[in-house]
């Protein structure tokens, strides 16, 4: 193992330092190092959260009394929207891909993330896209359709103003930030440990995010695209959810939930994770069953992809389905009993410390398993259609999300913060801040599970007197308000503790994993050296560990390269390969996300050509953000010594851009096997779907295009093969002829595509089959405009027969390309050409 240790300290941290050091002023706005990312998502989150809060004292002022007239019919719906919207797509997920971000790299003993322009690509498109949907609730265009935007209510028939395309636009641009924290979270939990963290010993927060970046990746782009096809449907009247058109608008339900039930679950193991990290450090023993717990966090994930229909047993599907979901419903509680005995267990078999952190999760216990409870009621059909739709749901979802998810966020709040700020959390007003919260939470949404039982619906902006739902909603209200006194609480602790908080001590629970091994107040590449670990509790075993790291006496203890560093490890080992180099500070990620908000806002006000403008700057910038990798001097120079026993990862053939393309298409074929689905769907369900008598697109052209294009993928894998095997002759020659048999496809689609018949504003069939053809056509684009580059890399010397890390990355996105292709040639046209309409 490497054992650099530094001859001069001091000068060691000045050097780390100034390599990982964010640029002053303005220039911070180019951090992308993974602490400065994540502190920024979660205090924007933060402030959504607030933003969020405020309108649901607005909604239980108005339901506080009967017959009230503070808030009118439309405005109430669209707080009732924003408020839901808010905390599900700007609260609850992006806060936990901040923690996650921010913590991730501490526990697993990196310096950063693998990609850390994409981390800070990803929050600036938060950012942006949450400006865009609350801009509409001060413009007074907010939607009013609910947060879930059900079809027809959210289409323009119902909903004719801008405030759906607010919320569908805006929406999808917050789902860009989540599917690059996803892809960016996978790869650096599986390649980038420190030496020896296997993944029977990494910490149990690990195993949690690892999940929820896996659900991330193949849950959210259903929703990408239903979001994509309704502001079609709204914009250009392409009739994916209309029945005059063969749409169907149960299709919208169906994408929107294959999304929102797995959310429920990416939103709960974070929260989960949480309180598996907190309980053994404040029992002061290893969490039981640790086994049991990973494996019960694989089987949630599962299951929770096959549960989107239960919330749908009133739309009509058959009674097999039906029981089928019912049976699924209730089956998720069995992963979910694992981790609450190993909770148990660990606190039953240890001495606990009741410190603060505890007491939020012993909230997190009580709260959760009520809501638990009242889930599997739920899933039962019978029990379903009697509250469907009334405020029991309202309430069994906020004892599971809001109980399940910001009681362990409290709880992981207080419990790290001395490890960002260096003082301890004070007690008065932190206990206060629990028990206003506690009581409040319960005080609201207990009694809206008895509201619900005697018929009040949800999203009613008010009722008549004497109904019964008088005194408990006024109960509600009141307890709505003490659970804000108790954030208000919060609030004015954590701005005291910076104050007044007492300083802390290096590890002042007496934790066991890494990121208590960070010096306070931290710094930006947050160890001096990276440790070998061979234990779960590294710092139990070895409490002089943060010492000796910071000492510079383990690996990569050296920094004279000027080169931001971290192990890349064997995914399953834990065991170091190579040596990662990472990007510095870069402008690219703002500025292209800036771009895509100059597309969004034009598509907002209807001004096509702009945003047509705005999407090819935005392609430039993403240009010139691939151009600086791989051996390019701002990433790692051609010229030098390898520093250590590893190589450099561009020098390797299985670096992480490898698997960060993969990641990267499994979610985009999700997407695409959505789209599939919706055709399927229509095809089967739709009772107006009609398939043309004579396919509305010219077949040969079309396999001709197909033809040129396998060839093109079979050239290029002839180049990385001989590449790999040593082999380089006439490469930038060759790149070059890839290149122009992928710009011929394209040109074949283009003209196959203005030369068709294609109806996609009359018949759903031609506006799938449109989507479908824009669809290939987009990913043929960027893989012949990317090996038009690797040509150009060849000529700067960026790639050769000595360095073929970048092409090998590319080889994926041609094979895709090439199987999304014939597939859909398959699916979408040979398929109902054979078997007709239905």
């Amino acid at each position: 193992m490497i054992n650099n240790s530094a001859h001069n300290n001091g000068s060691l941290h000045q050097q780390l330092e100034r390599i990982w050091a964010n640029l002053p002023g303005w220039g911070t706005l180019s951090a992308v190092n993974h602490t400065t990312v994540g502190l920024r998502f979660i205090l924007t989150g933060v402030v959504f959260f607030l933003i969020g809060g405020i309108l649901a004292m607005l909604m239980r002022t108005q339901l506080a009394l009967p017959e009230q007239e503070i808030l009118h019919a439309e405005l109430y719906n669209q707080i009732f929207t924003m408020h839901g919207t808010v905390m599900m797509f700007l609260f609850a997920i992006p806060i936990l891909e901040g923690l996650a971000i921010y913590m991730i790299p501490k526990m697993i003993g990196a310096r950063d993330l693998v990609f850390p322009r994409i981390s800070s690509f990803g929050y600036y498109c938060y950012l942006f896209g949450g400006i865009i949907i609350l801009s509409s609730l001060f413009l007074g265009v907010a939607p009013d359709s609910g947060w879930f935007m059900y079809t027809p209510l959210s289409s323009s028939t119902y909903a004719p103003g801008p405030g759906s395309d607010f919320w569908l636009l805006g929406v999808t641009f917050v789902e860009i930030s989540a599917m690059a924290a996803g892809v960016e979270l996978v790869v650096s939990i599986l390649r980038t440990r420190t030496n020896g963290m296997t993944l029977g010993t990494m910490p149990i927060f690990c195993w949690y995010i690892l999940a929820m970046a896996l659900m991330i990746v193949f849950g959210f782009p259903p929703l990408i695209l239903a979001s994509i096809l309704l502001e079609l449907e709204r914009s250009a009247g392409l009739p994916f959810f209309e029945v005059a058109g063969g749409g169907d608008p149960l299709l919208w339900q169906h994408l929107f939930w294959l999304f929102g039930h797995p959310d429920v679950y990416i939103i709960f193991l974070p929260a989960a994770g949480v309180v598996s990290t907190l309980l053994p450090v404040f029992a002061q023993r290893p969490l039981v069953g640790y086994r049991w717990v990973v494996l019960s966090i694989i089987v949630m994930g599962f299951i929770s992809f096959g549960l989107w229909v239960h919330h749908m047993f009133t739309v009509g599907i058959p009674q097999l389905a039906q029981a089928f979901f019912s049976a699924a419903s209730m089956l998720v509680a069995i992963p979910t009993g694992i981790q609450i005995f190993a909770w148990l267990a660990t606190l039953w078999t240890g001495k606990v410390i009741f410190a603060l952190p505890m007491l939020w999760i012993m909230g997190f216990l009580f709260i959760f398993v009520a809501g638990g409870l009242t889930g599997v009621m739920l899933a039962l059909v019978p029990f379903n259609w009697q509250v469907h739709d009334t405020h029991f749901v309202v309430a069994h979802m906020h004892y599971v999300l809001v109980g399940g998810m910001l009681f362990p966020a409290l709880a992981g709040f207080y419990y790290w913060l001395p490890q960002a700020t260096g003082s301890m959390p004070t007690k008065k007003l932190g206990y206060w801040g629990f028990w206003l919260t506690f009581v409040g939470f319960n005080l609201t949404f207990f009694l809206m599970h008895l509201t619900g039982l005697i018929g009040m619906p949800r999203r009613v902006y008010t009722y008549e007197a004497g109904l019964g739902w008088d005194w408990l909603n006024l109960l509600s209200s009141i307890g709505g308000f003490v659970m804000a006194a108790g954030i208000a609480a919060i609030i004015v602790d954590i701005a005291l503790h910076f104050r007044f908080g007492r300083k802390a001590a290096r590890n002042p629970w007496n934790a066991d994993t890494l990121e208590w091994a960070v010096d306070k107040p931290q710094s930006t590449y947050n160890f001096v050296s990276l440790p070998t670990v061979t234990s779960r509790h590294p710092l139990w075993e070895d409490p002089k560990l943060p010492d000796t790291m910071a000492e510079g006496k383990h690996g990569l203890a050296t920094s004279d390269h000027g080169r931001r560093e971290i192990f890349g490890c064997d995914p399953i080992s834990g065991r170091t390969r190579e040596i990662m180099h990472l990007p510095t500070n870069s402008w690219w990620p703002l500025l292209a996300a800036a771009a895509l908000a100059v597309v969004c806002i034009s598509l907002l006000v209807r001004t096509y050509w702009p945003a047509l403008g705005a999407t090819l700057v935005a392609l430039v910038f993403f240009l010139c953000w691939s151009w600086e990798n791989g051996v390019h001097p701002k990433a790692a120079p051609i010229e030098g010594t390898e520093p250590n026993d590893f190589p450099l990862h561009s020098r390797t053939q299985d670096g992480p851009g490898l698997w960060g393309m993969v990641v990267a298409l499994l979610a985009d074929a999700t997407l695409y096997m959505s789209l599939l689905f919706g055709w399927f769907y229509l095809w089967t369900v739709a009772s107006e779907w009609q398939v043309p008598e004579q396919t509305p697109i010219a077949l040969v052209p079309l396999i001709v295009s197909g033809v040129v294009l396998s060839v093109a993928v079979v050239f290029y894998h002839w180049i990385v093969s001989g590449l790999k095997q040593g082999r380089g002759d006439r490469l930038e020659g060759n790149f070059w002829w890839v290149t122009l048999l992928g710009l011929a496809h394209v040109l074949l689609i283009v003209w196959t595509f203005a030369s068709s018949t294609l109806s996609p504003t009359q018949l759903a069939h031609d506006a799938v089959l449109t989507v479908m053809l824009i669809y290939v056509l987009i990913h043929s684009g960027l893989a012949t405009i990317t090996t038009a580059l690797q040509a150009l890399r060849v000529r700067k010397g960026y790639v050769s027969k000595a360095l073929v890390y970048e092409p090998i990355v590319l080889r994926p996105l041609w094979i895709y390309t090439l199987g999304i292709f014939w597939l859909s040639i398959a699916a979408f046209i040979l398929m109902p050409l054979g078997w007709g309409a239905h």
